[in-house]
């Protein structure tokens, strides 16, 4: 009789914590995933754009230094016109 209760106890705990580490990794997977989204709004999008140089706003802004500009290739510039983060050197 003490075995089955036992074996019972255990089956028991074996599912919570099988349950409990379902509910986590649904919990961690869905945080990560709104983390690493961006804002899209226009309002949010123009006040990153207006921040300070040098600061991390997670929004790229391009350098229109004409120094910067005279060396960067095509490629280049044409990622930084459509507003994506430059691949090309």
């Amino acid at each position: 009789m003490t075995t089955i209760r036992r074996s019972i106890l255990a089956i028991l705990v074996g599912g919570a914590m099988l349950a409990g580490a379902v509910v986590g990794a649904i919990g961690f997977s869905g945080i990560a995933a709104n983390a690493a989204s961006t804002p899209t709004g226009g309002a949010a999008r123009n006040a990153d754009a207006t921040a300070a140089p040098g600061t991390a706003t997670g929004v790229f802004v391009s350098n229109e230094d004409p120094a910067h500009e005279a060396t960067e290739s095509a490629e280049r510039e044409a990622q930084e016109e459509a507003g994506q983060r430059p691949a090309v050197p």
